[in-house]
């Protein structure tokens, strides 16, 4: 796992998302349920594809970003209203949003076809997905369903218990949502007791009490509703707007009890994700597929995205600038 120092210096390029995008979702299409019969059926995924790997497998997180000038991406395009209006580039009118459209992702040793929306659609019948994190996977959750509104048309607004968004597309019975969450585990504000406490008798006033062992309300059903669950956490870890070190601290919880010696963020994400899988692991529909996608990258240069940095970049990092980013 990444410190918070790698994190914040390693500029890399953000079509790390269009790969997620691709490789989580190129293997659940390629995915196949025995039975429709929910009561009776259980998820045996075929993670064999057609590609010209001697195996027959192929392992999609090595190889290289291509540039194609004559790429074509239509999955679909800027009038997705489901598209946050700070997020739609091309709409937005950002300077090279449409040359982003002509990078593809080529795995070392065999190939990625493109994602097929009709196939994921039939082969995912009868199946709820949900997306449980922070905006990277809403983004995720995002890009799916507009890529699949243009299939299929057919769409229920619906959403699971706890979800901030969800639909339903009704030929298929396939159900998508997302359930929003910035650290997984539940939090809120914490204040001094006039009565005192452990906390407070070492000079603590006020902060956030992070239960480590205790899922967020928000998605704690999600494991025993979905068949497929993408679950993320990372950037909000280091955020001091809202975490601030010294005026609004984490400080972490366990069975109800305040940890002492307190931690620090990086130890308590540790002990926070270990706690999570567990829940997810125990509580997940028989069958079901669990993903955890990684914090990618921030890629700004010369200052985070709020003090002055930008990202110039109009490549993806070469091998060994991105050596030279982890050991700088």
């Amino acid at each position: 796992m990444a410190t918070r120092e790698q994190t914040k210096r390693i500029p890399l390029f953000p079509l790390v998302s269009l790969l997620c995008f691709a490789s989580i979702f190129f293997v659940l299409s390629l995915s196949r349920r025995p039975s429709l019969s929910r009561q009776t059926s259980h998820f045996k995924p075929n993670f064999v594809s057609d590609t010209t790997s001697p195996s027959g497998s192929c392992d999609y997180t090595q190889g290289s970003w291509i540039y194609d000038p004559n790429l074509r991406s239509e999955r679909y395009d800027s009038t997705c209203k489901e598209i946050f209006k700070g997020w739609n580039c091309i709409a937005n009118n950002k300077s090279n949003a449409r040359e982003i459209l002509k990078w593809r992702w080529q795995p070392k040793g065999c190939d990625l076809p493109p994602f097929d929306p009709v196939r994921f659609l039939e082969s995912n019948r009868d199946t709820n997905i949900g997306f449980v994190g922070d905006s990277l996977n809403r983004n995720m959750f995002v890009s799916l369903f507009c890529t699949l509104k243009r299939v299929s048309s057919e769409v229920k607004k619906w959403r699971p218990a706890g979800a901030d968004r969800g639909f339903t597309f009704l030929r298929y019975n396939l159900t998508i949502a997302y359930h929003r969450t910035n650290l997984l585990a539940r939090y809120g504000s914490w204040s001094a007791n006039v009565n005192g406490g452990e906390l407070e008798s070492l000079g603590y006033k006020e902060g956030y009490r992070v239960d480590m062992d205790i899922p967020e309300g928000t998605w704690a059903n999600a494991p025993s509703f979905h068949d497929i669950l993408i679950f993320n956490t990372g950037h909000w870890w280091w955020a001091p707007s809202k975490f601030d070190p010294v005026k609004s601290p984490m400080l972490f919880f366990e069975r109800g009890q305040p940890v002492i010696p307190p931690i620090p963020p990086d130890v308590g994400l540790d002990k926070v994700l270990k706690n999570m899988i567990l829940f997810v692991e125990k509580n997940m529909r028989p069958g079901g597929l669990k993903f955890f996608r990684t914090q990618s990258p921030r890629h700004f240069e010369g200052g985070d995205w709020d003090q002055g940095g930008s990202c110039p970049r109009l490549h993806p990092l070469l091998p060994e600038q991105i050596h030279q980013s982890l050991s700088g």
